[in-house]
């Protein structure tokens, strides 16, 4: 017997809206995460895809638990408020940081310019946040408690280990079952973060599939393809345009760029010539964030800052703030032969300006696009990703762009887990689950990632949710 369920209100059928509930059977219930829509994907009521609507009743929810500041899992947190939500917003210290930054500029740009309005929200979502250390138990009630372990996914990332004590079974009433919300797991070796660990156990594991059917490229090999695209920029005198959110694969690819070039790989290339451009208020705010929360970077990147090396805020890094200043940007790089690389949001190319960039770029072989995260279906990114290689086109705000601009993937930077990494989670629980719920990925993912676990968790019944 077990006195609880699970309902899903998001990233279902896909990959984004991440929102999980845990209702008990006297009616209590925990939200984990409580994010937005994007791309095509509708929400399960067949809603649009970018509505940011309350669907469910919230009588009864005692916490909202968030894994990460990513926007779709915490974009429809001001709409959770009002509609009544008065409890606490739980997340690690470092997400408690990072949660009013991505707020704010989500409210800005989605939903008002009301600043008076955007102040208030703010300012209650900071009242009701509680930050939890890493792997210490938080009382929620007599009988359940959470704690919060480090994902790897982006800076503050954690993954949910609730217990529950089933006083209401009769039969056995000292029994605890353990429940894990995966959140979106990172991969090993990622720059500046640890890699996440297994928990010892989990009863019921609801588990991120988003690359469930891929394997990533090592982190040699991402560094080394990473290196040959701007060096390919310095011949053709161009720029590598990188579409990328704010927070997370901002941060790792500066890591990364201030490695190749404190190499000073050889070839003859004058590398203090290359222009470094993060074209994002937003995520320079998420830089310097960063930069103070180096308590809760890995001992890789701790070393390197004790060695005098600034990995996120080097010589050659340029943050662009003011409107008029990118303006100029854009102009200037599409004309002159500097060699650059310009790292701005969105990262699925449907907003931001990465936009101004790609209009101006796209139609010149000089340049390169190199995503380097998820491209969901029905983005601009996802478009240019399949059609660019082909010569084709893409809309941008409802004009045609030609393609001539090289188009590459580099998977092994995706913040994601890849297949094995997701089965080495489960393969190494002690005490393995005896129900998967497989979450946030499309249906192929869900699948080829269900017959790899099957490998290795024969006794573990897996349900897709589709």
């Amino acid at each position: 017997m077990r006195d609880y369920s699970i309902q899903h209100h998001g990233a279902v059928d896909g990959v984004t809206g991440s929102c999980h509930e845990l209702r008990l059977a006297d009616g209590r219930a925990l939200l984990v995460d409580c994010g937005l829509f994007q791309g095509a994907e509708t929400a399960a009521d067949g809603g649009s895809a970018h509505s940011p609507a309350i669907n469910f009743p919230i009588a009864g929810i005692q916490a909202l638990v968030v894994t990460h500041v990513h926007i779709d899992h915490i974009g429809r947190i001001p709409y959770l408020l009002a509609a009544g939500y008065q409890g606490p917003i739980l997340c690690s210290e470092a997400s408690a940081t990072l949660l009013p930054l991505m707020l704010e500029d989500a409210l800005a740009v989605g939903a008002t310019s009301d600043k008076q309005l955007i102040a208030r929200v703010l300012a209650q979502i900071k009242r009701q946040t509680v930050a939890l250390p890493y792997k210490t138990w938080h009382e929620l009630a007599p009988g359940w408690r959470l704690k919060l372990h480090p994902a790897g996914h982006i800076l503050g990332s954690a993954y949910v280990e609730i217990q529950l004590r089933d006083q209401l079974a009769a039969s056995a009433p000292d029994r605890k079952w353990h429940i894990v919300f995966s959140g979106d797991l990172g991969a090993p070796h990622t720059a500046l973060l640890p890699a996440p660990s297994a928990p010892w156990r989990a009863d019921h594991l609801i588990l991120e599939s988003t690359y469930g059917d891929r394997r990533h490229s090592g982190r040699q090999d991402r560094h080394r393809q990473l290196q040959t695209l701007i060096e390919r920029a310095f011949r053709n005198r161009g720029s590598v345009l990188i579409p990328a959110f704010s927070i997370g694969r901002t941060q790792e690819l500066l890591y990364d760029i201030d490695s190749i070039i404190a190499a000073n790989p050889a070839g003859g290339l004058d590398w203090s010539e290359l222009e470094v451009i993060v074209d994002s208020p937003l995520a320079a705010r998420l830089t310097a964030s960063y930069g103070q929360l180096r308590q809760h970077w890995d001992a890789e990147a701790r070393r390197r800052v004790a060695q005098g090396r600034h990995p996120l805020a080097f010589e050659q890094v340029l943050t662009i703030d003011q409107h008029s200043n990118h303006l100029a940007a854009v102009d200037y790089l599409a004309r002159s032969g500097r060699p650059a690389v310009v790292i701005a949001a969105s990262g699925m190319c449907t907003g931001g300006r990465i936009l101004n960039y790609l209009k101006a770029m796209l139609g010149d072989p000089r340049h390169d696009v190199l995503f380097v995260g998820y491209q969901a279906s029905g983005t601009p990114g996802a478009a240019i990703q399949k059609y660019g290689p082909r010569g084709g086109y893409v809309e941008l705000d409802g004009k045609r762009y030609d393609i001539r601009a090289g188009i590459h993937t580099l998977n092994g930077y995706s913040a994601h887990a890849d297949q094995a990494d997701l089965v080495r989670f489960v393969k190494r629980m002690r005490h393995r689950p005896g129900k998967i719920s497989l979450v946030h990925g499309d249906l192929g993912a869900k699948q080829a990632l269900a017959q790899a676990i099957r490998q290795v968790a024969p006794e573990s019944t897996i349900s897709i949710h589709s």
